[in-house]
């Protein structure tokens, strides 16, 4: 279902030069997260909680909703760095609560607009 709901929301987001998608993947354990051109299919900017920078700033005993947050943050920023300001978010069909929430609220308070 989640496949489903998926295709239904790309129907509608598309992600180009001026305005990139941010789309979201979460498993069990981690969550990823890519900033995406769709105009060239090229993946700006990926960020997760296996990427060396945020892995570092991740404390023992810290929940996964957290560690989103830190991916949103971490994410934010770089896109700040290469001058993206807003972006269309992608929630991947999943149900926009919990981790995916706390992706987007740390992408929000690093300064991107959605």
């Amino acid at each position: 279902m989640r496949i489903v709901r998926h295709r239904r929301v790309r129907k509608k987001i598309q992600g180009t030069s001026a305005k990139p998608r941010l789309s979201v993947f979460r498993s069990l354990k981690h969550i990823y997260a890519q900033v995406i051109d769709d105009t060239t299919g090229t993946t700006l900017i990926a960020m997760s909680t296996e990427t060396p920078a945020v892995r570092d700033r991740l404390e023992a005993g810290m929940n996964r909703i957290a560690q989103s947050k830190l991916v949103g943050q971490a994410l934010g920023e770089k896109a700040k760095e290469q001058g993206i300001s807003q972006i269309a978010f992608d929630r991947g069909g999943y149900l926009y609560h919990g981790r995916v929430k706390a992706l987007a609220d740390g992408v929000r308070e690093s300064g991107l607009e959605f």
